[in-house]
């Protein structure tokens, strides 16, 4: 998709589609008259409320160019923002998709014209074009494509250029993380996880390092290998590393690390079959790091920032992991795997130390972890989990600005007295209660005090359901707010 920045009055602008925001209480100002008449029929009839994500598809408008124009509902103007704008230009780009509209153009004035809402859509629109349709085979099903979308402003400037190529980087980035999370297992496992990475290392200017299943034991990365014993498929981890040009301008270094599960049965401790075809997307930590790290590296941050996807399959066999096993991890604590479906937590236990002890000051990971978190926020809302509070606050800043909502859930000590083994050091579940904090307790001593941020995403990284604005399948979460983050710092 071509993204064009322009300045060409609206009556002018050439398209098979003209997209005119509309909120509730006032129309557009550069309609004409018979325009806004015919627009306010439409209200006053009911075919045309205006509340969001409503549409009215008008064929040949006189005195306009384009041919057609697409009204779409905003709500009330004193409630719209970029995260609106952003989901509001993804349904544009859906809704016209389908009906072979190749070239879209969209007029922005006012407040529609600031930086943030030029960048939010060209998120919007990107994000919109995806499709989870990669391996079907009939040719009609990728011949309608949008080839460019033009936005129009009253002035062009350099600021609004720039604007307009954040939002392309970003959301690009995230429709690679869609696509990752969307390959099936038996073509995307951890070595080829691996080579996604190299691929991208070369293409961006990152410094990539694999960690083969041989050195992780030599390091004594006794927690992740218990997970990847039980498969034919040998783990990796991997290491993204962005460098900027003035390293003296923080001692801070950022490090992502996402879990990467590229297929999770469970286990010994096996999951039910319905539904365990998703666990494709058990990697989507991993894939949200790698795809932060592909829109870091054209954006450029102030700080260094490294990526860590341990990447693995939890599978059964004569050799996998027990529920009882005793496993040793990195930082030396034993743990007791009274679950071996509570894998991820296993995998981010040795990836966490690693990366604070080749000297990250503050940590994020972003993992799907617990069906527990589904239960406490639905698939609306991540879940946060933090030792330190600046961090969280700075995090839960960046998920606001990037449109991803997230929750923050208490880490009180007393939650970990659920976390009690009388053979190991830890076990690896806490019981029944608070599943998804007691996950975030269990990972907490790995990183060694340093300041970390754990992100749930067990309920947001899939939707079972297209939305108006993003297609069924990976969301690509939390990509935006890991750019957000860094770019902030």
């Amino acid at each position: 998709m071509e993204l064009i920045l322009t300045a060409t009055a609206p009556a002018a602008l050439e398209a098979g589609a003209l997209i005119v925001m509309c909120f509730e209480d006032e129309a557009p100002g550069f309609l004409d008259a018979a325009t806004r008449e015919a627009l306010e029929e439409a209200r006053s009839s009911g075919e045309f409320d205006a509340k969001p994500f409503s549409t009215l598809l008008w064929q040949r408008p006189a005195g306009f160019a384009a041919r057609r124009i697409l009204f779409l509902g905003a709500g009330p103007k004193e409630k719209f923002t970029p995260a609106l704008l952003r989901n509001l230009a993804g349904a544009a780009v859906r809704t016209l998709k389908p009906k072979g509209i190749a070239h879209l153009a969209f007029r922005a004035e006012g407040a529609l014209a600031a930086e943030a809402m030029v960048e939010a859509f060209a998120e919007g629109a990107i994000l919109g074009d995806f499709e989870p349709n990669k391996h079907q085979t009939d040719p009609k099903k990728h011949e309608k494509r949008i080839e460019q979308v033009r936005l129009s402003v009253p002035e062009e400037s350099i600021a609004l250029v720039e604007a307009l190529r954040r939002g392309r980087t970003v959301g690009e980035a995230q429709n690679f993380t869609r696509t990752l999370a969307n390959e099936p297992s038996n073509l995307l496992t951890p070595l080829r996880m691996a080579e996604e990475a190299r691929t991208l290392a070369a293409e961006f200017g990152l410094e990539c390092e694999i960690l083969d299943e041989e050195r992780m034991r030599q390091l004594g990365f006794g927690a992740l290998l218990g997970v990847a014993q039980g498969s034919d498929n040998p783990p990796v981890l991997i290491i993204l590393r962005y460098t900027p040009r003035d390293t003296a301008e923080t001692a801070d270094h950022l490090a992502l690390v996402g879990k990467g599960v590229t297929f999770d049965t469970g286990g010994i401790s096996i999951k039910p079959a319905d539904g365990m075809e998703k666990m494709k997307y058990d990697m989507s930590g991993a894939a949200a790091v790698l795809g932060a790290m592909r829109a870091l590296a054209q954006l450029k941050p102030r700080i260094p920032v490294t990526a860590y996807a341990p990447c693995v399959e939890n599978m059964l066999s004569g050799r996998a992991q027990r529920p009882g096993d005793i496993v040793k991890s990195y930082l030396g604590k034993t743990i007791e795997v009274l679950n071996t479906d509570a894998e991820g937590r296993l995998i981010l236990a040795d990836a966490l130390t690693y990366a604070v002890r080749q000297g990250a000051t503050h940590v994020v990971d972003a993992a799907t972890l617990t069906g527990a978190i589904v239960v406490a926020l639905a698939h609306l809302r991540v879940g946060v989990f933090s030792n330190n509070d600046e961090l969280q606050a700075k995090l839960l800043g960046a998920s606001e600005a990037a449109g991803e909502r997230m929750w923050a859930l208490p880490m009180d000590e007393d939650y970990n007295e659920y976390l009690k083994s009388a053979f190991a050091d830890l076990p690896n579940i806490g019981g029944r209660w608070g599943g998804s904090i007691t996950a975030a307790k269990f990972m907490e001593p790995f990183v060694e005090g340093k300041p970390w941020v754990h992100l749930d995403i067990a309920g947001t990284a899939w939707l079972d359901e297209g939305k108006p604005y993003l297609a069924k399948g990976p969301s690509g979460v939390p990509v935006r707010t890991f750019v957000r983050l860094a770019m902030e710092w």
